[in-house]
């Protein structure tokens, strides 16, 4: 006993900057040791660990290895204690490489977390004793500022199956759980679930409010690794992962909180050298509707994402019923027949992003109908229905849209001039698409990409109507898919014509500060009736439609328009006339100048020229060019 205690202090003090210190050492029977007072002191820092009692049941042979292979594994009343402040902490040393005799390819080894990740299971399943008995085992980590306090009261492993109970505090967030489990290093078999008190009864993931601003619980998680497969320096693992009664809150997702009653995921996960990969086999399930997704991230040479989705076909009430409260409201409650199904590619190599590759497509049954609405019905817009503007989240103002309200102009009221002008600009091929443009979205993912920023959207006049008509103005993750969902209902059940979405999107957008639908607009801008707009007026109110409050700074202190409304006039008004929207005459008299003759003309901002002429990718939601 005495020659492999000297062995263990001999090889942990060799290899590491530290001292290993154990009071006393003593065999009970043939294999069982009794280890008191142990304590791991690295050099020049406080004690990383220390422990009153482990008695433990080795292999015998292993004593004379100088290693200790453990068939059964006690521990009583153990602290470990880390910290890092700045640069410095007390624990680095146990994974930190010397730098003499450095492999050439060390650099290599680092990026291949595949390699990393297979060393780092294979060693843990490998000491795994048959028995394990933790009891008053803390763990407290000091991290500049930020402390993470465990508590395992008991922890007990027999014949493969784990049982125990923790605390664990983060900051401010405390949580009491429950662990059980089974085990089986022979074939890297690990399956855990993990849920609350009956007090605390849910379990609040920590740090993710601090860095994220976000809140997520869970009232169950399991976690599990089902098979284990390390070739040709790729390390390739499958599981499963479900959460019960998860919460998720955030105002970039949703207004509200997010609960997803029944959430699964089954993984295979490959990590390489610069490659990662949820492969062919995956799946998620959010409560009835399964979708099949597979993403690939290679980093070296250049940086290429690719995202494949897919789904078998999901009965429409099924994925209805499956849409989380909170996330999709206007789909609660709805009824339908047939099924759906979906399937979406995206490709792009970041060193080629002009060669993006996108395509999206969500197809029904040919029964696929609506039999009732939820708390919204999506044929409102074929008779007056009362629409509220958002601004900042809040209630603005509320008016009726339809003839009942004497600021309405009808289709036919409206001059073509401006009609033809904001579907060259925003949607030339609104009559004829059904609510989406694939073409205008992968230019706009191309411009987003380059300029490492939102610069330019995609949204068709179907979606912008959609956004106005149907929903909040705050952008959310989740409203976006909404908005897509609508659309693609209204435009395929054909629940409304394209004249009368256009008709009522001529009505409600917004045209400047408190300025809604082409009434008001015409009167704020030139003191005219729609029907008297001209071409370069027309021009002019197309031009401000993506950003109707910066009006006032499309002209200089002359009254003269600047350069992007100049250059937009000679663009739409050349698409204009190419497409036979316009006469010769028309084009020949477009010029460059409007006289704001109503109350816009007194707030207009006299600032030096800063405006640029853009691309014409950049324009408008929409792209101006044909596919």
């Amino acid at each position: 006993m005495q020659y492999a205690v000297t062995k263990v202090i001999q090889k942990v003090e060799a290899k590491y900057p530290a001292k290993l210190h154990i009071g006393r050492a003593r065999f009970l029977d043939l294999n069982t040791v009794l280890v008191t007072d142990i304590a791991l002191l690295p050099n020049n820092q406080p004690k990383l660990m220390q422990v009153d009692t482990v008695q433990a049941t080795v292999s015998f042979r292993s004593l004379f290895l100088g290693r200790l292979v453990f068939k059964q594994f006690n521990l009583a009343n153990g602290n470990i204690t880390a910290f890092k402040q700045d640069s410095v902490d007390n624990f680095s040393f146990l994974y930190r490489k010397k730098a003499k005799g450095a492999a050439a390819d060390s650099t290599a080894k680092k990026s291949n977390y595949g390699t990393l990740l297979n060393q780092l299971i294979e060693t843990a399943f490998e000491n795994v004793p048959d028995g394990v008995n933790f009891r008053n085992l803390g763990v407290l980590f000091k991290n500049d500022g930020r402390t993470i306090n465990m508590l395992v009261p008991d922890l007990v492993m027999e014949d493969g199956e784990i049982d125990g109970r923790m605390t664990i505090t983060t900051d401010s967030v405390t949580n009491t759980m429950f662990v059980r489990g089974v085990i089986n290093p022979n074939k890297y078999l690990l399956s855990a679930k993990m849920y609350g008190d009956e007090k605390s009864g849910s379990i609040e993931v920590p740090y993710i409010k601090q860095k994220f601003g976000a809140t997520v619980r869970f009232d169950t998680l399991t976690l599990s690794i089902t098979d284990k497969v390390f070739k040709n320096n790729q390390l390739t693992i499958k599981g499963e992962s479900s959460a019960h009664g998860l919460v998720l809150n955030h105002p970039k997702i949703a207004d509200e909180n997010v609960t997803v009653k029944d959430g699964a995921l089954k993984y295979v996960i490959t990590l390489g050298d610069h490659y990662y990969s949820l492969g062919k086999g995956s799946e998620v399930r959010i409560n009835k509707a399964i979708f099949h997704p597979q993403v690939t991230y290679e980093t070296r040479p250049n940086r290429k994402i690719g995202i494949n989705i897919d789904s078998p076909e999901i009965p429409a009430n099924d994925l209805f019923e499956s849409m989380p409260p909170g996330l999709f409201d206007t789909f609660q409650g709805m009824k339908a027949t047939g099924t759906f199904k979906y399937r979406m590619n995206f490709y792009v190599d970041m060193a080629r992003v002009d060669s993006l590759k996108f395509d999206s497509d969500l197809d029904a049954s040919p029964d696929f109908n609506i039999t009732q609405y939820g708390p919204v019905d999506l044929r409102k817009l074929n008779t007056d229905f009362t629409h509220t503007v958002y601004e900042k989240g809040k209630v603005s103002r509320t008016f009726v849209v339809g003839p009942a309200n004497p600021d309405f102009t009808p289709y036919n009221q409206i001059p073509n001039y401006l009609k033809y002008a904001i579907l060259t600009a925003e949607d030339p091929r609104f009559m004829t698409h059904k609510g989406f443009h694939e073409g205008a979205f992968r230019h706009s993912l191309i411009t987003n990409i380059k300029e490492k920023s939102f610069v330019r959207g995609g949204s068709t006049v179907s979606m912008q109507l959609v956004k106005n008509a149907f929903l909040t103005r705050k952008k959310t993750i989740t409203r976006k898919v909404e908005e897509a969902l609508i659309v693609w209902i209204i435009e395929n059940l054909r629940l409304t014509s394209k004249q009368r979405m256009f008709e009522v999107y001529l009505n409600i957008i917004e045209w400047g500060p408190n300025v809604y639908g082409v009434k008001e607009a015409a009167r704020f801008y030139f003191s005219k009736a729609p029907n008297q707009l001209n071409i370069n007026e027309s021009l002019f109110l197309a031009s401000i439609v993506p950003k109707p409050k910066q009006y006032r700074t499309y002209f200089d202190q002359y009254g003269d328009l600047r350069a992007y409304p100049r250059y937009f006039f000679k663009l739409i008004s050349g698409l204009m006339y190419k497409r036979g929207l316009i006469s010769s005459n028309d084009h020949n008299n477009v010029a460059p100048y409007v006289n704001l003759n109503g109350r816009a003309g007194n707030f207009i901002i006299a600032k030096p020229d800063t405006t640029q002429i853009m691309d014409t990718l950049e324009l408008a939601p929409i792209d101006l060019l044909d596919f």
